[in-house]
């Protein structure tokens, strides 16, 4: 109730953000692969063992789940996908991180909004893992590097000296995710973005996000309610936006 649109926002950055990706109403091909993808991971049979080193899923509880109840419910819903491979597309995103692949639908946007983008996808459970690589591979998706492991222990073995952009989307956790996103900052510069799912999906994770908007080297974020964007550029006076999308 709080958000506004593009007519409460003064900063020229913000407002072309807001209009240009947020706002941008163009069919794009890729939605047909994002689509198709999303077909896909609904009509398979596989069942999945497993291994959840984050908070879980508030649905999905059992330590065995189907594929097609995960892309139902625990999995980067379409709207966001979309967003997701706009935002890559708009800002020319080159390098990327993301924490949490789970059966990789938000991967899967990320890596179609530039041909040229590098990811890096970490997920704890090697079977999802495994999967989403599989999916890849016949998707004949090759810019995605998949790496199986606790994102404590892999976060200080990253070589890459920054990246364009931090996709938060695993360990709905206040402490884990103020760790990872403190230990994550020496990786952004200052064009660099970081994307954090779910902040409303508890009292902790809303108050991880206070404390990344309020930390020091955040200058600008754009709170969609289910994804917040943090931006870094120094030459932006610190504010903060609440968008309807």
């Amino acid at each position: 109730m709080k958000s506004t649109n593009q007519h409460g926002v003064h900063s020229p950055f913000i407002y072309d953000f807001v209009t240009k990706c947020l706002y941008d109403k163009k069919e794009y091909e890729a939605y047909k692969k994002l689509d198709a993808y999303r077909s896909d991971l609904k009509s398979s049979d596989t069942i999945l063992q497993i291994t959840d080193l984050g908070e879980g899923s508030r649905v999905l509880g059992s330590k065995t789940r189907s594929v097609r109840k995960m892309i139902e419910s625990s999995s980067s819903p379409k709207k966001e996908t979309r967003l997701l491979y706009r935002l890559v597309n708009y800002f020319k995103i080159k390098s990327a991180l993301e924490l949490g692949t789970s059966i990789g639908m938000g991967t899967y946007a990320l890596a179609l909004g530039n041909k040229n983008l590098n990811i890096t996808t970490i997920e704890g459970c090697p079977n999802t893992s495994d999967f989403a690589k599989a999916k890849f591979s016949q998707f004949e998706i090759e810019n995605v590097t998949f790496i199986n492991g606790d994102f404590t222990s892999i976060i200080p073995s990253l070589l890459e000296v920054n990246f364009d952009l931090i996709f938060f989307d695993g360990h709905h956790n206040k402490a884990a995710t103020i760790q990872y996103f403190e230990s994550l900052l020496p990786k952004a510069h200052n064009e660099s973005i970081f994307i954090f799912d779910d902040i409303y999906w508890s009292k902790g994770m809303t108050e991880a996000w206070e404390y990344i908007k309020a930390h020091n080297s955040v200058t600008v974020t754009v709170d969609c309610y289910h994804l917040g964007f943090v931006f870094f550029r120094k030459e932006q006076v610190k504010e903060h936006f609440k968008i309807r999308v």
